[in-house]
């Protein structure tokens, strides 16, 4: 998909491992940091980025700390912590409701793979919904103050994800790559999907088996008209996929484990 003419203007990096992407929880607004293992996989995304002499003009999170602290560890790998940094809470990942802090295996063999995977991966079916009284709620959190709590998730699917995504990526990301802005984007796997649905107009079904590793940049280069003129993996195809294989494992029951 490429004519060889310019380098990337847009890469997102899912951030790295996080505590519960390490203990296979259900995550989505619970702001959990990384690991060890997590600040290694964004140096290395850094170093991927240097390695490949991409540049950037600003760079785009979420206002959760996994993806805060990727993004510093990539400006201080490629010697740019002096970027402009725009937090957005749009760009959060997707709110697992109810599933929050749930082991992804336990809640399989507790609800079948069939269920847990469609709580995972379908397009537009969410998971059981958090009580608005629950202190996990995001209205109790001084990060979403001035933000009506009807307009804040208490469970979502990846259909109401991009719903969410969409408005911060018309109204603030493509007005700055069509001024000819080079931009990072340091996000959440269910996020990025989404942009990624829309920028590349995948299909409903096809997008529930895409799945984004931690820590590795993806890299676009796009045309004027914001269409895709190249797509790569930093790291390559093939480490890609087989890091995505081990997401999409991750709801399995694995009821054939000794």
């Amino acid at each position: 998909m490429s004519d060889g003419s310019s380098a990337p203007n847009l890469v997102f990096v899912r951030h790295g491992q996080s505590v519960w992407n390490r203990e296979n929880r259900f995550t989505g607004w619970i702001d959990v940091d990384l690991t060890d293992q997590g600040i290694a996989e964004a140096h290395s995304a850094g170093q991927q980025i240097r390695d490949a002499g991409i540049e950037f003009d600003a760079a785009w999170t979420s206002v959760l700390q996994r993806a805060i602290h990727t993004l510093w560890i990539i400006l201080d790998e490629i010697d740019a912590p002096w970027l402009p940094v725009y937090r957005d809470w749009r760009l959060n990942e997707r709110h697992y409701g109810g599933l929050q802090g749930l082991n992804k295996a336990e809640t399989a063999a507790k609800h079948g793979d069939d269920q847990v995977q469609i709580w995972r991966r379908s397009y537009d079916i969410p998971p059981p919904t958090l009580d608005e009284d629950h202190p996990d709620h995001p209205r109790f959190d001084r990060r979403y103050e001035g933000i009506p709590t009807a307009a804040l998730p208490a469970a979502e699917s990846l259909k109401l994800t991009l719903e969410r995504v969409l408005p911060c990526w018309e109204h603030e990301i493509t007005p700055a790559l069509q001024s000819g802005q080079r931009l990072l984007v340091a996000a959440h796997g269910n996020s990025i999907r989404a942009i990624v649905k829309h920028l590349e107009s995948i299909s409903d079904e096809k997008i529930t088996g895409l799945n984004i590793p931690t820590g590795m940049p993806l890299a676009y280069t796009l045309n004027g008209e914001l269409k895709v003129v190249e797509r790569r993996y930093l790291a390559g195809e093939e480490a890609a996929a087989e890091a995505a294989a081990a997401v999409a494992a991750q709801g399995q029951s694995r009821r054939d484990d000794s």
